[in-house]
């Protein structure tokens, strides 16, 4: 064991952490025995994400500074190549909030699931290590500002991991959360979570009722009209309330009572409780109709036991989680909703049932191992979506073309085969599903949940890798992507957009019901820039390889509609929000893709000529580009990062490039600023949070920096030191 000096905690021998992956699913092992070590040799892949040396393999040597773009891709692949896994993805870390392995904490506590000793260990060690030196609190991510809900959960999972209340850390941490009035004054996430360990009264937990799901789906309020993933939380977290699912009173709940609120608890006044929300978590104040809402819930619970409607709620709610899970076969829809259903299971079921012991097998696939410890994704992953976009990016180099790169591109291929929906779910009408046969999800097959985006971007590979590739086979025939496109087709939104899971069921207004204090416009489905791009692409893409007449028409109206819709979004600066990527110059970037699939640019469309400006605006002295996450934040404005970054470069010379914006020196300083932050390995170093999730939790989309580096310095290379333009971007 090595120690942290400076924190006074222990690691694990990170020597004997090994990556599994089968069909996209990734799991993390710590071998205990010599044996198993000897067995099971640790790949480079595994090294890079533990932080270890890994330039001691074979085949890995230090690079000088590239003198061309081309150079530097070269340089690049041959490093992210070692990271591609057997079975043909790029695994990595898609994390964000720090309250998800807290939940794990709680989770496994309350079920009495026992965490292995090495996992344990690695928790600590990263809730320690992401810890803010300065006010010893944690925020709802490792960038953020310390709040009561990230260092009141994080706090109590340490006690609950074995940590001593006196422990520096904690000491810290423990004058932080009285400071801020105690862990009465948590967000409604936190206190739903305290109420489940016995650290905080139910009548202080504003009402999630299952008597919603009884309603008539025509009805505005019935939980089927929320978004794919809020929907199946609602679900998991109406059973639970339903229930008043409550951990035992023992001593170590006795004491964190003591730790976590600065008055007696048994003398708090509970109902008081419901809307007390400290300042410092308030990122999106509560509406009045959200008040009203929860007022009118709180009088509805009071009584719903005459109606008795409360029981049979409850049998509905909880059938409908067993056929949700049985469709995502046990992954769930993301990390929350695993961590609150393996609770439904434990408490109706019990350890033993069939639906416990499945969902507990897959919690595996959310765990991800850094060289900080161990966090929780906070979906299984971004499998399919990092590898569709790396192939993209490859090819565009020219790369692909390489015979040494041939198998990795067949191994990519096969790996999107294998990953398309194959059937619809199940209990589809039973649970306001939709056809997902012939889609792709965003993380694995297995996981089912499929999106329009992540459709589109997997097609686009699969028909780049079989219709520009000499040397593929036909792995996914004409028939299965007719079917792809059919879909993609007929989930177009009337206003021209697309969204991301299912089409929009829900009302705007309903936005203002959200009962989250740190997350919005995530209620309901909403379309999208990105998603809309995504599928105009792919459209767009098909119609240059297939030769099937009776799609043109119906291509051309889709895409004419889109465009009308992304130019509908443009704000007045030029720029365009982005509502999965950080953000304007992610936003702007997928616009400008979009548009130039059909044929604008910047010579010939305002719109275009008007975002290149914007971009053109925001480049810094040294060349590049960096966007803060917080201009997502409600603010409205593009806000500087304090550096540039890597991803905010790429995306910005792309869509610059995509315009075809006619002056060069701009781009050509973005290139160098790219070429100069290469490490000597070939590979980029990790910066700052490249994805968003509902305008507040920036998400560490890790294989970014390799796959949109070689994407501009693939396509720059081909524009302007090739005398031929063989990319992605001239069969459109």
């Amino acid at each position: 064991m090595s120690e942290y000096l400076n924190k006074n905690i222990k690691t694990t021998d990170r020597l004997r952490w090994r990556l599994e992956v089968d069909h996209g699913k990734q799991t993390w092992h710590y071998l205990e025995s010599n044996d198993e070590i000897k067995n099971w040799p640790q790949t480079t892949c595994d090294r890079y994400w533990l932080g270890l040396s890994y330039n001691i393999f074979d085949g890995q040597s230090k690079h000088s500074p590239p003198k061309s773009a081309l150079e530097a891709v070269y340089n690049g692949y041959k490093f992210f190549k070692q990271l591609q896994t057997v079975d043909g993805h790029w695994a990595g870390e898609y994390s964000g909030p720090t309250f998800l392995i807290s939940g794990f904490v709680f989770s496994t506590y309350i079920t009495r699931l026992s965490i292995p000793q090495a996992w344990k260990t690695e928790i600590i060690t990263y809730l320690v290590n992401t810890s803010n030196p300065d006010d010893g609190g944690w925020g709802i991510h490792v960038e953020d500002h310390s709040n009561l809900l990230g260092t009141t959960l994080n706090y109590t999972a340490l006690r609950i991991l074995g940590m001593d209340p006196e422990h520096p850390v904690l000491v810290k941490s423990r004058a932080l959360i009285h400071k801020l009035g105690g862990a009465i004054a948590i967000p409604s996430l936190g206190k739903f979570w305290l109420a489940m360990l016995n650290l905080y009264d139910w009548n202080g937990v504003n009402p999630v009722l299952p008597e919603l799901w009884l309603l008539p789906y025509k009805s505005p309020l019935h939980p089927a009209r929320m978004r794919g993933p809020i929907r199946a939380s609602h679900l998991s977290m109406s059973y639970l309330y339903g229930r008043k699912v409550t951990e035992k009173i023992n001593p170590l709940i006795e004491q964190l009572r003591l730790e976590l609120f600065i008055q007696p608890f048994d003398k708090i006044d509970w109902s008081a409780a419901k809307n007390n929300v400290c300042e410092a978590d308030i990122y999106f104040p509560r509406s009045p109709a959200l008040v009203v809402t929860n007022t009118v819930s709180s009088i509805w619970n009071k009584f719903q036991t005459i109606l008795g409607l409360r029981e049979i709620a409850l049998k509905k709610v909880y059938k409908l989680m067993k056929l949700e899970e049985f469709d995502s076969n046990y992954v769930s829809t993301c990390a929350m909703d695993k961590l609150l259903r393996l609770i439904c299971a434990y408490h109706k079921e019990g350890p033993e049932s069939e639906m416990f012991l499945n969902m507990k097998e897959k919690i595996a696939n959310y765990i991800w191992m850094t060289p900080n410890g161990m966090l929780m994704n906070y979906y299984d992953g971004s499998q399919i979506w990092d590898t569709s976009l790396a192939i993209q990016a490859i090819i565009e180099s020219g790369l692909a073309n390489d015979p040494d790169n041939h198998e990795s591109m067949i191994k990519a291929l096969e790996f999107l085969d294998d990953s398309q929906i194959k059937n619809n779910p199940t209990y589809m009408n039973q649970c306001w599903r939709e056809p997902s046969k012939g889609l792709w999800c965003f993380s694995t097959r297995e996981q089912g949940w499929s999106s329009n985006d992540c459709t589109a971007e997997a097609l686009k590979a699969v028909l780049l890798l079989q219709g520009k590739l000499d040397y593929t086979q036909p792995l996914i025939n004409q028939k299965r992507i007719q079917s792809t496109i059919d879909t993609l087709i007929r989930r177009q939104h009337s206003n021209g957009g697309y969204s991301r899971f299912e089409g929009i069921r829900g009302y705007c207004w309903m936005e203002l019901i959200n009962p989250s204090e740190i997350f919005e416009n995530t209620f309901i489905e909403h379309t999208y820039v990105e998603c809309t791009s995504s599928v105009m692409t792919a459209l767009r893409v098909f119609s240059k390889f297939d030769l099937v007449d009776h799609y043109v028409d119906d291509i051309e109206i889709v895409c004419a509609k889109a465009a009308k819709y992304i130019h509908s979004m443009q704000r007045k600066d030029g720029s365009w929000l982005g509502s999965w990527g950080i953000c304007f110059t992610y936003g702007t970037m997928s616009a400008l893709q979009g548009l130039s699939s059909v044929g604008e640019n910047y010579e010939n469309s305002e719109y275009v000529k008007k975002a290149c400006n914007f971009l053109i605006s925001k480049q810094r002295e040294d060349g590049g580009w960096g966007e803060d996450y917080k201009s997502a934040s409600g603010v409205g404005q593009y806000i500087q990062h304090s550096n540039s970054q890597v991803v905010n470069t790429a995306w910005a010379l792309l869509g610059l490039m995509f315009a075809g914006y006619p002056f060069s020196e701009p781009i050509i300083n973005g290139i160098e600023f790219i070429k100069s932050r290469q490490l000597p390995t070939g590979e980029w170093k990790k910066e700052s949070f490249k994805s968003i999730i509902g305008k507040n939790c920036p998400i560490n989309h890790s294989n970014y920096e390799f796959i949109y580096s070689i994407w501009a310095l693939g396509m720059y290379s081909n524009l302007y030191e090739s005398d031929e333009y063989y990319g992605v971007w001239e069969i459109i």
